[in-house]
């Protein structure tokens, strides 16, 4: 999952993207509302947190320049101003939610999670394919056996690139999302890494009868191993 931060405060910026990378989402940062509206033109994300004490244009105005312009991601407003009227009005002009400051990570993670669900209309807080399951509730990954669940470890760009994966099944997934889900806005991850991290899924979905077939010249796709024998996966 890709995130937009919008916060100018350097220090609680760095703090938060720490927190969400740490949580597996690829988190791209900017400063202004006018970086975030460069950002949202050039790319797609899945979620934004918007901070609304922002120099020139703040949280308020960038919120609701964003949905005139049709852009439907959840956007969850972080802010020191804890008045009845803020949080009414933050709401009115299209925020999806509301966290006042100081907040605690796994409160945000909560909440992001929460409306991350919603916007993909999602009833459960679980993603699967054939034997596996991710719980993005848990943030924990396992295998159906003849034993019961097994636990699979992943590193958290792993589970980015797994999630999209599953949330693409049974299409195939083009390499440039993939890169686009790893990478953040001011970060550069070459298509080669993308091969690397491909390559540690295999070795981790493989003993369970799932494959990561190529697709030449576009990316990649998840199938299970009965459907795959005959088309074997190749980097």
């Amino acid at each position: 999952m890709r995130l937009l931060l919008v916060e100018d405060d350097v220090m609680l910026a760095s703090g938060i993207k720490l927190g969400l990378s740490g949580a597996g989402y690829a988190v791209d940062w900017v400063g202004s509302g006018e970086r975030a509206l460069e950002a949202v033109k050039a790319d797609s994300f899945d979620a934004a947190i918007v901070d609304l004490g922002l120099p020139k244009m703040d949280g308020l105005e960038l919120t609701q320049t964003l949905r005139k312009s049709g852009h439907s991601m959840p956007i969850l407003i972080l802010t020191a101003r804890d008045a009845l009227q803020d949080r009414v009005q933050g709401l009115d002009y299209g925020a999806d939610d509301y966290m006042v400051k100081p907040f605690e990570l796994p409160e945000l993670l909560a909440r992001l999670r929460a409306l991350l669900r919603r916007s993909q209309a999602a009833t459960s807080s679980s993603i699967s394919f054939g034997p596996i399951t991710l719980d993005t509730a848990m943030r924990q990954a396992h295998a159906q056996t003849d034993k019961g669940q097994q636990p699979i470890e992943l590193g958290p760009r792993e589970w980015t690139v797994l999630e999209y994966l599953m949330l693409q099944a049974p299409k195939p997934a083009a390499k440039e999302k993939i890169l686009a889900a790893l990478t953040g806005w001011d970060k550069e991850i070459t298509a080669n890494a993308v091969e690397v991290y491909i390559s540690r899924l295999r070795g981790k979905l493989d003993p369970h009868g799932v494959a990561l077939r190529s697709i030449r010249g576009f990316g990649y796709r998840l199938e299970l191993v009965s459907d795959a024998d005959s088309e074997p996966s190749t980097a």
